[in-house]
């Protein structure tokens, strides 16, 4: 699994570089656009008598913790308790000093039919590997690109732009985006985080078939990962003028016995103002990533009333990233 991250250290360092010399705000307006048309029924207009799904959604559940129904507990990293019991835990040194804002919320989870994930028993144990190195190995607190299905169900908003062949969807973490194809386009000339989106029509259910992707995302925050094997079968259906059901059948031979599936309704942000601003995370990380690479570190001791925490940096032996930066010393 770090193998994977220090292949793209390089180029995450070059971009974070170059976006902390900049010292500005962009805001991406949706008030400076022409609002969608609506119909005398008060629903957006059709597009060639297709479901209009312009506008900006947002998911409102707890999937991106853990996609799989779970109780509320003390922490993302916890650590044994005086009692030997899963509920007596509590929460390891990393986020103790968050309280109940670094809580993980219950969920009655998203995974369909039995609500287990069909991981292979190998599988299985690498997903329960990435929970307990959650810190070192999640993607998004890294900035990476969420992927698909993540970057649906992230607690960020996200915006779609609907034309007669292309559907364009902007999501404000990492300012990442995905272009849809309604029509015939060519693959992408290697594998992406965020996959190659292929679209048509069943009825008014839009169905969105991805393929193409890296072995790099993960699903959620508690480890459920996938291979470059990863196929995705998407629709959305509008409920209501406002409110789209999602639905993804989940497929991947090298990860899971059988294809599984998770379903979500997702809600249009109906704020008069509403726009999609940036949330360009690269140089929000850049200290937690390489701070390590500084000669004199930075950030290695905070204070509070209650609380002193003091850090201190580990470079993983055989890191290829801090092998090249320092040249080898």
């Amino acid at each position: 699994m770090r193998g994977r991250f220090s292949r793209s250290m390089i180029t995450v360092a070059t971009a974070a570089a170059a976006a902390s010399v900049m010292v500005s705000v962009f805001i991406t307006r949706t008030s400076g656009q022409a609002p969608a048309a609506v119909a005398s029924s008060g629903r957006p207009a059709r597009i060639e008598g297709k479901s209009n799904f312009s506008g900006i959604w947002q998911a409102n559940n707890e999937a991106n913790w853990d996609l799989q129904a779970h109780a509320a507990r003390s922490g993302a990293v916890t650590q044994p308790g005086i009692y030997p019991y899963d509920y007596a835990r509590v929460p390891a040194a990393p986020v103790l000093a968050l309280g109940a804002a670094g809580a993980v919320p219950g969920s009655l989870g998203v995974v369909q039919g039995d609500g287990e994930i069909p991981y292979k028993p190998e599988a299985l144990l690498i997903k329960k590997e990435n929970a307990e190195h959650w810190i070192d190995r999640d993607p998004e607190l890294k900035c990476y690109l969420p992927g698909i299905p993540r970057a649906m169900y992230m607690p960020y908003p996200f915006q779609i732009t609907q034309s007669t062949n292309k559907i364009h969807m902007a999501y404000e973490f990492s300012n990442t985006a995905r272009t849809i194809h309604l029509d015939k386009v060519a693959g992408p000339p290697d594998d992406t985080w965020m996959g190659h989106s292929v679209g048509h029509w069943e009825g008014d259910t839009l169905v969105v078939d991805v393929t193409n992707f890296n072995d790099r995302s993960w699903f959620d925050r508690a480890g459920n990962f996938h291979s470059d094997a990863l196929h995705l079968v998407e629709r959305f259906t509008l409920m209501s003028p406002d409110i789209v059901q999602y639905e993804v059948t989940i497929e991947d031979p090298k990860v899971f016995t059988r294809p599984w599936r998770i379903a979500m309704p997702l809600y249009r942000r109906v704020e008069p103002n509403m726009q999609l601003l940036e949330f360009r995370c690269n140089e929000f990380v850049e200290e937690f990533m390489y701070g390590g690479l500084r000669k004199q570190q930075l950030v290695k001791h905070w204070e509070g009333e209650t609380m002193a925490i003091d850090i201190t940096r580990k470079v993983p032996a055989g890191d290829r990233f801090y092998d090249w930066y320092s040249g080898g010393k």
